[in-house]
C-alpha cells in the first residue's frame, strides 16, 4: 500500500481541484479497487472492507478533502490565486463562514471548483472551518463523514 501511495496515488490526484470528475463512469476509483484486491489476504473482501483494513479512503473522498483544503487556503489567504469565493452575511446553521453559491446555467460552471465545494463547506462545523492551521484543518476533515456528497460508497 505504501508503493501505491508513493507511485500511483499522486498521478491520480494531481490537479484534482482543476479536474474532478462528476460522472460516475469518469471516477478513477477502479485503479485503487484493482490494487487493493491484489493485496494478499484481501482478495475476497468488499472494497470498503479492504479500505478499512488498510486505513485508507476512497479516491473520491480524498479529492473532496483536497478541495476543502484548497478552499480553506483561499479563505485564509494562504494561497495566491485569482479565484474568488464570497462569504455570506447571514448565518443560520452550520459554521460562521458560510459561502455564497453562484447561480450556474451550465454543467461546466456547476462542477467548477468554486461551485462544487460550497455545499460541502457550508455543512462543516465551526471547529473544522475555523481551524488554527492547515494541518489541524486536514486532520479534522479526515474525521468527517462525507457520504451524502460522494457517489462512490465506502
Amino acid at each position: 500500500m505504501q508503493a501505491f501511495g508513493v507511485y500511483v496515488r499522486p498521478l491520480l490526484e494531481f490537479s484534482s481541484q482543476v479536474w474532478s470528475p462528476h460522472h460516475k463512469y469518469l471516477i478513477v476509483e477502479s485503479v485503487q479497487r484493482f490494487f487493493t484486491k491484489r493485496l494478499s489476504g484481501l482478495r475476497g473482501l468488499f472494497y470498503c472492507e479492504r479500505l478499512n483494513i488498510l486505513g485508507s479512503q476512497t479516491l473520491e473522498c480524498r479529492r473532496l478533502i483536497n478541495d476543502l483544503t484548497l478552499c480553506y487556503k483561499i479563505l485564509y489567504g494562504l494561497c495566491d490565486t485569482s479565484l474568488s469565493i464570497n462569504l455570506s452575511n447571514s448565518v443560520t446553521r452550520g459554521s460562521c463562514l458560510k459561502l455564497v453559491k453562484p447561480t450556474c446555467s451550465s454543467d461546466i460552471r456547476k462542477y467548477f471548483f468554486t461551485s462544487r465545494v460550497i455545499d460541502v463547506w457550508n455543512c462543516l462545523s465551526d471547529d473544522s472551518v475555523k481551524s488554527p492551521s492547515i494541518s489541524v484543518s486536514k486532520k479534522r476533515l479526515s474525521g468527517v463523514k462525507f457520504d451524502r456528497f460522494l457517489t462512490v460508497t465506502e
